[in-house]
């Protein structure tokens, strides 16, 4: 027999409440309380009034919790655990973006290696553009660590400036995890030849600005004559999402895009949703705020390797986006034509008022 989970009572939200207001406990019981006054219905600004817990602060804290969760889930140690416990929810936060059991490695190594959140930034992004590497770099594990080794091995090879190349290997050593990966950052002390490398072109981005770039997916009932009943049988068709997706039976979904020629070219466009922290690094920042969804439109009729594009690749059987310098030896699924960021509205309700729109 399946075991429910009983909603929370009136009780124990104002115990969470609380806890909160007067700070007792840990960081972790702190983002358990936030998140279940929030499932309850307390909107973020209710419960900043009610404890002192700004937005953001109570968002870092779910997200934190979640990750020692998982963490917890994945049987990482005890000490791990306990260290944890006391401090480091904004570390912990950076490692949103990491599978579990990198999330364990990452954190162990911030023990060892005494990292601060900038390190834990920097760290997280570096084992997250790794894991999209199809295969292993030579000398290199898979562990965080030599993640960041490689990293600071790949940049320091392109560094000419002497003291710049010395500083990205020191740092390289602090965070290697396997000797093959520090053998292989010690060997550029003795040699200085520099590897030049094609730079990785800027993702194509647009940012959708106006009510009218919103387009809208209307049914076709049909061609004239047509009766009442076909008209009736049409259903009422629900806008979800910054996108406005328009869902149908099974598992798919429509999304009008606006006519773009690069949309109208294509051969084989299909959409679909992520975060902007799922996208390949960029010489162009995106965006502060790395969970921010985007759609990317795809074009599975270009599989053709163009070092001046992003493609979507199978990698272990999960899609990736990557770019390349070189042909690559993985399964193109296609190319990558446009990531659209959804438009800014401050008030939805707006929106549906044309006089006010108007003013």
């Amino acid at each position: 027999m399946e075991s429910t989970v009983s909603p929370p009572t009136e009780l124990d939200l104002q115990d969470a409440l609380r806890s909160l207001r007067q700070k007792q406990g840990t960081w972790v019981e702190w983002g358990r309380h936030c998140q279940l006054l929030q499932k309850a219905g307390y909107s973020s600004q209710g419960i900043f009034e009610e404890t002192g817990f700004e937005a953001v602060h109570q968002n870092q804290l779910i997200v934190a919790n979640q990750v020692y969760v998982s963490m917890v889930n994945g049987g990482a140690e005890p000490e791990l655990l306990t260290y944890f416990q006391q401090r480091g929810s904004d570390i912990l936060y950076e490692f949103r973006i990491l599978t579990q059991t990198d999330r364990i490695a990452a954190a162990a190594l911030v023990i060892a290696k005494k990292l601060d959140t900038d390190d834990a930034h920097e760290l997280a992004r570096a084992t997250k553009d790794f894991s999209r590497l199809v295969t292993l770099p030579d000398g290199f594990t898979s562990n965080p660590g030599d993640a960041m080794t490689y990293f600071c091995w790949k940049s320091a090879r392109q560094q000419s400036d002497l003291p710049s190349r010395s500083r990205l290997i020191a740092k390289g050593l602090k965070f290697a995890y396997s000797e093959t990966a520090r053998q292989q950052l010690e060997q550029l002390l003795v040699d200085f030849s520099v590897v030049s490398s094609q730079p990785a072109p800027t993702l194509p981005v647009y940012r959708l600005e106006s009510v009218q770039d919103l387009s809208r997916v209307l049914p076709v009932v049909g061609r004239m004559p047509i009766t009442a009943d076909e008209i009736q049988s049409v259903p009422v068709v629900e806008e979800v999402g910054a996108f406005r997706m328009v869902h149908f039976s099974g598992t798919g979904a429509w999304v009008a895009v606006p006519g773009w020629r690069i949309i109208l070219t294509a051969d084989d466009p299909v959409a679909l949703l992520c975060r902007v922290e799922d996208l390949p690094q960029s010489p162009v920042k995106l965006t502060t705020d790395a969970q921010e969804e985007v759609m990317a439109v795809i074009d599975r009729g270009q599989r053709n390797w163009d070092a001046k594009s992003y493609f979507v690749v199978d990698q272990s059987g999960q899609v990736s986006f990557q770019w390349f310098d070189s042909p690559p030896s993985c399964k193109v699924l296609g190319q990558l034509l446009l990531i659209i960021r959804p438009k800014r509205i401050v008030d939805e309700d707006l929106t549906k008022d044309p006089w006010q729109v108007d003013e």
